[in-house]
């Protein structure tokens, strides 16, 4: 099949000036020049330190940068009679809600277009520009997600063109591209907007009591940055004074910001996860996949908390845990500690620290995904909803040991078929056929709601005492489900926290 690629189209006005932590605005004007769709655009802006250059590629930042791609199987002009509509994927990009970009040679989505649909990815705004929050119509946080919603409504009015069926999408994001998911099912902003999800790794759902950052606290922490920019210094109000900053400068704060998160209380998440699934204020009856790499956190706590060693101790390990605490909230120390070292020889020390690897991932990634999924399933009866493991990755391009097992990100590859349009020396036939098998299994989802025929529900409420179960993603056991594959963790110490 071949496939045609259009790149940086716009859908938004250019969020700048006034505009700048606003909403996004639809484009007032049709563009009259031909748009020239060969060309990567823009990225949003964002901070890429040297070490990430080759992860990322060599981006271009911008404010001016909402726009998105479009890859469609290629379809002659004469071709009669016409082909049908083909069913959409649209990709949220991760990154932390910090960095990424529809253009990282990752998410080249021609490969996957093969496989009869037609993909979509979408830039977004990033950290202070795309989540600032000013408690107010002109700033009111969560941008980035208003951005994917204008995108995603973009799409729905003119994908047909492209031989999209706009009634047929299935919106699929990776890290803070699966929060971001998370986000539109929870949203009441996206409801009917598309059929079907896929959550790799990522849904915003943390402590029952307290989350990562409360509206108050992030308004706080954006009147802090304009008393940084010496702001109070300024006859201008605050926020204005801000937006008349150079993005350049603005886009240093990312240095010491924190975590950035979604804002709730506001107009685009009025709740909770927790909340919204108990009084089922969320967009129900839609199908779900979702899934995590069997130790998401060993990269995650690399990239949080670099120099922690291949080695720690029982006490260090207590003493992370301990300062976890500042960004999940509500831990206790002693009880982790006692629960993750019950489970191995604690005098082994680099034991320990895979221990310290998985408590990192699983209250980062592991548990939220599996909660949100499982509540999903639980108050949206009509759902048909799905879960994996990964359990594989690609083989390693250098030598050497492997500190990280199966991680963060390790599914991508797979997905958009990267061992065919980038293929490293060491890939093997099974990376291959398993880049194949993944890609026929997110693209039937996005067909038909399934990812295989034998694939078993998460959740069955119509079956008394269902056990929870996952597939396992590992290309010598697809034929292996996990039964209560969370029972002693996320189903189990944890369950509390979340519900």
């Amino acid at each position: 099949t071949s496939v045609d690629q259009f790149l940086a189209i716009p859908y938004a006005e250019p969020p700048v000036g006034v505009l700048r932590f606003a909403k996004p605005v639809p484009l007032r004007h049709p563009i009259k020049d031909t748009i020239d769709g060969t060309e990567i655009g823009n990225s949003c802006m964002q901070l890429i330190t040297d070490q990430w250059i080759d992860f990322f590629g060599n981006l271009t930042h911008s404010e001016d940068c909402l726009v998105l791609n479009v890859w469609t199987p290629h379809v002659a002009k004469k071709s009669v009679p016409k082909a049908p509509l083909k069913p959409v994927m649209f990709w949220i990009h991760g990154g932390a809600l910090i960095l990424g970009s529809s253009f990282q040679w990752q998410y080249n989505g021609s490969a996957l277009a093969t496989h009869d649909v037609v993909v979509v990815s979408v830039n977004y705004r990033l950290g202070q520009f795309g989540f600032l929050y000013g408690d107010r119509e002109d700033a009111p946080g969560n941008v980035g997600f208003y951005d994917q919603l204008l995108a995603l409504k973009w799409v729905r009015e003119n994908i047909h063109k492209f031989g999209g069926d706009r009634d047929q999408i299935t919106i699929f994001g990776e890290s803070a591209g699966s929060w971001s998911v998370s986000a539109q099912l929870l949203s009441p902003l996206s409801k009917g907007l598309f059929k079907r999800a896929i959550l790799e790794s990522g849904a915003h759902m943390f402590n029952k009591n307290r989350d990562v950052k409360t509206a108050s606290e992030a308004l706080a922490e954006a009147k802090q940055l304009a008393v940084h920019y010496n702001c109070s210094q300024t006859p201008i109000e605050w926020l204005e004074c801000l937006r008349q900053l150079d993005a350049e400068e603005l886009n240093v704060a990312a240095l010491g910001a924190g975590v950035t998160v979604a804002t709730l209380g506001t107009e685009y998440l009025p709740v909770s996860a927790h909340q919204a699934f108990q009084t089922k204020q969320f967009n129900k009856d839609l199908e779900l996949l979702a899934g995590v790499s069997q130790h998401e956190g060993s990269f995650l706590l690399l990239m949080n908390i670099p120099g922690i060693p291949q080695n720690i101790s029982e006490k260090e390990f207590y003493d992370y845990a301990k300062g976890f605490d500042s960004m999940f909230h509500n831990l206790n120390a002693d009880n982790i500690t006692t629960f993750y070292m019950s489970s191995i020889n604690k005098s082994d020390p680099e034991a320990v620290k895979w221990q310290l690897n998985d408590l990192f991932g699983d209250l980062l990634i592991t548990c939220p995904t599996h909660q949100f999924a499982v509540n999903y399933g639980q108050q949206s009866a009509e759902s048909n909803v799905y879960f994996y493991e990964l359990t594989y990755k690609r083989t390693p391009s250098k030598p050497g040991p492997d500190v990280m097992g199966v991680t963060h990100g390790d599914e991508m590859p797979f997905v958009f078929g990267l061992p065919f349009l980038y293929l490293q020396k060491t890939d093997t036939e099974v990376d291959k056929q398993f880049s194949r098998d993944v890609m026929k299994m997110w693209t039937d989802f996005a067909k038909y709601g399934k990812p295989t025929y034998d694939w078993p529900k998460l959740i069955d409420n119509k079956v008394k005492d269902y056990v929870p179960k996952a597939k396992e993603l590992n290309p010598l056991r697809l034929w292996h489900n996990f039964h209560n594959l969370f029972n002693t963790t996320c189903d189990g110490f944890w369950k509390h926290y979340y519900n």
